[in-house]
């Protein structure tokens, strides 16, 4: 086999079915044998942070996409449970001389005030985001070969806990007041799921990129306002009003409530531009990003027939 996918998110879930699209065998691998169905996805049982367990399910692989998530989105967490599950992957797959692609998030850059490149330093020292740091250090000093590709925040078919997912897509679709979190005017950019996945096969498949840190195919960024009117408009239903949830209220409510304030600390990438511009990376992979448009067309698509 190939082609082997840890995690059945949106991400690996989209890569698997691309992959099997394109006629390629993939074998899935989750601790609860979840995943899309499709007669060439091999659905495995297999936990990912167990070496024996994982280099079995690795035998033959020659690429490993890592699309696993930690137990909970907390810092503490991540620092318990990501680096020694990365290590056991990147362990795994030297085994079987395999390259491993991550998807990766804009964390490490930190906390920026100009438009992040594939050179802008990653260098991030707090919480989640100096976790990714970590990751990525560890990622270059291991003897497996590796490519991480960046991506900002997810929208598209599959995407439910993010921003632009489940928080908004159902809440234009129903007319409710869309409250957000920052400014709803501050430019941000929107990676659309496929487009990464895209960019990840053809990642693994040139290995003049591996070893590299890729931004994922990318769109010029919109406000969180403009996104919702923009689901609005290929909905075909009326914009809802936009409000803002204060920072003040998130931080008050942080103060006894750790989850919240685990979302307090990454405030800063909705509270001012945060762009990503991907052009570079672009011309090094041959794929430019769906346009905004036909992303919200098919995510909104998604969304109405998965509530029939």
């Amino acid at each position: 086999m190939n082609n082997v996918v840890i995690g059945a998110g949106p991400v690996g879930s989209t890569i698997a079915l691309q992959l099997a699209a394109a006629g390629e065998p993939v074998r899935l691998l989750t601790r609860s044998g979840s995943g899309p169905e499709h007669p060439l996805v091999e659905r495995r049982r297999a936990d990912a942070g167990d070496l024996r367990q994982l280099s079995e399910a690795l035998d033959g692989s020659r690429v490993v996409y890592d699309c696993m998530h930690a137990s909970a989105y907390r810092a503490d967490v991540w620092r318990t449970e990501l680096p020694h599950a990365e290590h056991t992957v990147l362990e795994a797959a030297r085994r079987t001389d395999a390259v491993v692609v991550f998807p990766e998030s804009l964390y490490s850059y930190g906390h920026v005030s100009a438009p992040m490149t594939e050179s802008t330093p990653r260098t991030a020292d707090f919480g989640k985001p100096g976790v990714r740091t970590q990751l990525l250090a560890a990622r270059e000093r291991s003897a497996t070969a590796t490519v991480s590709v960046v991506a900002s925040d997810f929208y598209g078919p599959g995407v439910l806990t993010a921003h632009a997912g489940e928080r908004m897509v159902p809440t234009v679709l129903a007319g409710r007041t869309m409250r957000v979190i920052g400014d709803p005017d501050a430019p941000h950019s929107w990676t659309y799921v496929p487009d990464l996945a895209a960019a990840m096969i053809r990642a693994a498949g040139d290995s003049s990129l591996w070893g590299a840190v890729l931004h994922a195919p990318t769109a010029a960024p919109l406000s969180q306002r403009e996104l919702v009117t923009l689901y609005a408009e290929v909905a075909g239903v009326p914009a809802p009003r936009v409000s803002t949830v204060p920072t003040w209220l998130l931080r008050a409510v942080g103060a006894v409530h750790r989850d919240t304030r685990e979302i307090v600390e990454m405030t800063y990438q909705f509270e001012r531009p945060f762009v990503m511009d991907s052009t570079a990376s672009e011309a090094r992979l041959g794929l430019s990003p769906t346009p905004m448009t036909e992303g919200a067309r098919q995510t909104v698509a998604w969304w109405r027939e998965r509530g029939k």
